[in-house]
């Protein structure tokens, strides 16, 4: 699993899906079939019908969330977002750039829970956050003065072509 897009998996789907093949093979189709016709290898169908003789269909039925439960509520996910558009300069850090490290910081204050750097970019993307990058310009840029030196200067700088060449002697080419 790549780790910019987890896969979000339809948990009421596979149920279905899972229940449907229970009542195809309780019909007495063969494995193989049920699996052609749900679209599963024929080892999760064999393992459905195991789990199908030993439980019934309440054992094929889904068994809720996968993974962990996040440590951060809605509430918290809530301030933090409200802390995140104050900026970092209200935080007391001298540029308005938001590093993981300041954002993991910004959630320890807030919240006392503590995230390593690398991993707050998971909660940012799964608050909508992207990553930006600040535009590298100086201050002091002057827009006037940067077009008129590309509409005077720079044409008297840039090569130009000569005049017409001499032949090429080249194997490559037909003279």
């Amino acid at each position: 699993m790549s780790k910019s897009k987890s896969v979000r998996r339809d948990f009421d789907l596979l149920e279905k899906r899972r229940l449907r093949a229970a009542r195809w093979l309780e019909k007495g189709l063969p494995q193989a079939e049920v699996a052609r016709r749900v679209g599963v290898h024929r080892q999760s169908v064999s393992r459905w019908a195991a789990t199908l003789q030993k439980q019934g269909a309440t054992g094929l039925k889904k068994a809720g969330r996968a993974g962990r439960k996040p440590r951060l509520r809605a509430e918290d996910l809530a301030a933090l977002e409200q802390g995140l558009k104050a900026g970092p300069q209200a935080c007391g850090y001298p540029t308005a750039l938001w590093t993981s490290q300041r954002v993991a910081r910004l959630i320890k204050q807030q919240t006392g829970i503590q995230y390593h750097p690398d991993h707050v970019c998971r909660i940012l993307a799964r608050m909508r956050w992207s990553c930006q990058r600040p535009v590298g310009r100086a201050l002091e840029r002057d827009a006037a003065k940067i077009a008129h030196w590309k509409k005077r200067r720079w044409p008297d700088l840039k090569k130009k072509p000569r005049g017409k060449a001499a032949p090429s002697f080249s194997s490559t080419k037909a003279a």
